[in-house]
């Protein structure tokens, strides 16, 4: 995910803190974005205002909380969010890294491949799992639900993936093997 361009996408509604911020990318992503901590948010925020895309004023805060400091979207910050909202690119997984990974283990006898296809299938095993769960839920708004259905069948293709690097390095070990 591409946290700077989706921080720069929440602020083209209307100007918010750090907070707000992330209380909209959670309400946005639904179980996925209990994950997002406050600090990532700030620390996007900083680096979008060092690049001009976003500016920050202090709001007053109420008599039980420290003044806050409210961010808005520059001219050049919309400019972005406009491209990125326009952009026809779709996101992929680094099966390049990966698969050399795999082959850099094999070759150096670093570590079994196929064993590292095991310890990467039990990873998504465990994402798939907590999706479906998650998916499951009937109180997941059904646009949070779409969002939880592409991220399934996704993990279902990186599975297959997986099943295939799995034959083909399996049946390689046998005949170095032979």
């Amino acid at each position: 995910m591409r946290v700077q361009d989706v921080v720069l996408a929440m602020l083209a509604k209307e100007p918010a803190h750090g907070y707000e911020l992330r209380r909209r990318m959670r309400g946005a992503l639904g179980p996925l974005g209990e994950a997002m901590n406050a600090g990532q948010i700030y620390v996007t925020l900083t680096r979008l205002a060092k690049a001009g895309l976003v500016t920050s004023e202090r709001a007053e805060g109420l008599p039980d909380r420290p003044d806050r400091r409210v961010y808005a979207l520059t001219p050049a910050g919309q400019e972005r969010v406009t491209a990125w909202l326009t952009e026809v690119t779709w996101p992929k997984p680094d099966l390049t890294e990966f698969h050399l990974k795999l082959v850099a283990a094999a070759a150096a006898r670093l570590a079994d491949p196929v064993a590292l296809v095991d310890a990467h299938r039990r990873e998504v095993l465990r994402r798939l799992r907590d999706a479906q769960r998650a998916a499951l839920d009937r109180s997941v708004d059904p646009v949070v639900g779409l969002l939880l259905e592409g991220v399934v069948l996704r993990l279902r293709a990186d599975l297959e993936w997986l099943e295939a690097c799995e034959r083909m390095w399996t049946a390689r070990g046998r005949k170095a093997e032979a």
